[in-house]
């Protein structure tokens, strides 16, 4: 089925950014690399060079899919950002990075690859469908394409006829998601304070966490910080990214960035 679309909405600035000049510093923790990678683009193909000197640690799990797609193209330099990648994340070990690690090993031949099935899947939109309110998260994931489905598209699809109920519920067409609250958003709400240096700020954001809106409050005070407001979103993100990545290799799957005919 295809997800139904009331609207398009204005094209990602992001995407056409990148495609317009498609160069990006990213970067590793020890050495200098140069990494051109083929991705998809709005317009075609973009190569994609990543360099630097450091990855920061909110950015392993975003940079380890650019790696991996380099390792893909036999890239120049590809090996090399691998092995840098596999030691940080082993150090770091955040939920999801051993399993981005093994994929690492794997591929340079220094590890068995894991027993899983290649998915082209975009682990922001899985760990949406994830993590939130019970009442409206969940869905589940088109194994032909990877297109993620939020439960009230896939209710809605219902509602209109578009996929009939007996086909959605086929494993072997759909992964089905169950929503795992925010549990885990809440822990990083405290994991992130105790990486805030300024024991001020901490305990402002110590008090903004306790009781009933506490993930308002928290984003609440931290907009008073912009910078720290920042570094949260990334954090936020990065792990959540690790807990999506976790969660579908215990379902059976591994992602696989998508990428154009060479």
């Amino acid at each position: 089925m295809s997800k139904p679309q009331p609207g398009r909405g204005p094209e990602d600035p992001e995407s056409a950014t990148r495609a317009e000049n498609p160069e990006e510093e990213l970067s590793t923790d020890d050495r200098r690399i140069s990494l051109r990678v083929k991705v998809p683009a709005v317009d075609g193909t973009a190569v994609v060079e990543m360099m630097g000197p450091a990855v920061p640690e909110n950015g392993l799990q975003v940079f380890g899919d650019w790696v991996l797609a380099a390792l893909e193209q036999h890239a120049d330099g590809a090996a090399e950002a691998a092995r840098l990648m596999i030691a940080a994340l082993r150090e770091r070990d955040w939920e999801g990075d051993d399993v981005l690690a093994d994929q690492f090993d794997a591929l340079l031949g220094s590890g068995a690859m894991p027993d899983l099935r290649p998915l082209q899947v975009d682990l922001d939109e899985l760990a949406g469908i994830l993590e939130g309110d019970p009442m409206y998260g969940g869905g589940c994931v088109d194994l032909a394409t990877g297109e993620v489905w939020p439960a009230p598209a896939v209710d809605y699809a219902r509602e209109i006829g578009q996929e009939d109920e007996d086909e959605s519920d086929d494993p072997d067409k759909w992964l089905w998601v169950h929503c795992e609250g925010s549990r885990d958003g809440y822990r990083d709400m405290e994991l992130f304070i105790g990486t805030v240096r300024d024991l001020g700020r901490a305990d402002r954001l110590e008090i903004a966490i306790s009781g009933r809106g506490a993930f308002r409050r928290f984003k609440d005070v931290l907009a008073r910080w912009p910078g720290e407001l920042d570094r949260w979103y990334a954090f936020s993100a990065e792990r959540q990214r690790g807990r999506a990545r976790a969660w579908l290799a215990d379902a059976g799957y591994y992602v696989r960035k998508g990428l154009p005919p060479s």
